[in-house]
């Protein structure tokens, strides 16, 4: 019964179809986690939301950045950006299904064990200042708001690089966008914590005074799994932690990665749709 972790699909449908081949992946056996944004950038976004969708059980789906983007444009109000490719979902039978599915993923999975052995995954990471008992409890805070009466109104508020660092007096929507950019956004950060937003290419684009958030030091070991950074091809070099990049930039021309969690072998597709 393996376990396979996958990175950022962001609409590349045939080379996740691809890729569920090679792995001779049966959802009937088989588990599969997919680290965030399964939309948007490349040209089958709606597809990939229905074929994650209809594994059902068989799939673990942390949001990412692009999934919440799809979710503020479809029930908050905002408007589509220039280079998205969302508007067939928009426009499908079924978005109304499938939206509800979407805002039911959380922001964090975990496979059930101890501190010590736990292997984790979320979209962006893991702060290094969050424990893991107050991340999980910080990711179902989001999740239960996504899931209430005043999603919609969140969904508005969404957008934002303010607050910056993480607070535990943050109270509202400031703390719950707080918490959805360390899940979703986070890159670089300072060593008090504080994000930068604006550096998304390469490790050798870290502003003065910040460092990749998977450099600092945690008070537990776990298994951090994460996506969102494809300009890491795959790769977290000198990590204080033990983490494992699954985004191999698909969407950008690269290759869509699956990790057994077993034994850590890896099996890639190359990008076959470029944007």
């Amino acid at each position: 019964m393996p376990t396979y972790a996958i990175g950022d699909l962001q609409g590349c449908h045939a080379e996740f179809v691809a890729l569920l081949e090679r792995l001779s992946f049966d959802p009937g056996r088989d588990t599969l986690w997919i680290a965030g944004d399964l939309v948007n950038r490349g040209p089958g976004s709606l597809a990939c939301l229905r074929e994650v969708a209809a594994l059902g059980d068989a799939a673990r789906v942390v949001l990412g950045n692009h999934d919440l983007h799809l979710l503020a444009v479809a029930r908050g109000g905002q408007g589509l950006k220039r280079k998205d490719t969302l508007a067939p979902i928009l426009e499908a039978p079924d978005a109304t299904a499938l939206l509800d599915w979407l805002q039911g993923c959380p922001l964090w999975v975990d496979d059930g064990r101890g501190t010590a052995d736990r292997t984790l995954m979320t979209h962006a990471g893991l702060l290094p200042h969050w424990g893991l008992d107050q991340a999980r409890t910080l990711a179902d805070e989001v999740a239960a708001c996504l899931r209430g009466e005043r999603a919609g109104e969140f969904l508005t508020q969404l957008y934002g690089n303010t607050p910056a660092r993480w607070r535990d007096d943050l109270t509202g929507v400031d703390r719950l966008r707080a918490i959805v950019n360390v899940f979703t956004r986070m890159r670089f950060i300072a060593a008090d914590g504080t994000l930068d937003f604006d550096a998304k290419e390469g490790l050798d684009s870290a502003p003065p005074g910040y460092a990749p958030w998977f450099r600092y030091a945690r008070d537990d070991d776990p298994r951090i799994l994460f996506g969102h950074w494809a300009a890491l091809e795959g790769q977290a070099p000198q990590a204080a932690v033990r983490v494992e990049a699954l985004d191999t930039g698909c969407v950008w021309g690269g290759s869509l990665t699956a990790l057994d969690l077993a034994d850590g072998t890896r099996v890639s597709v190359p990008c076959t749709t470029r944007r």
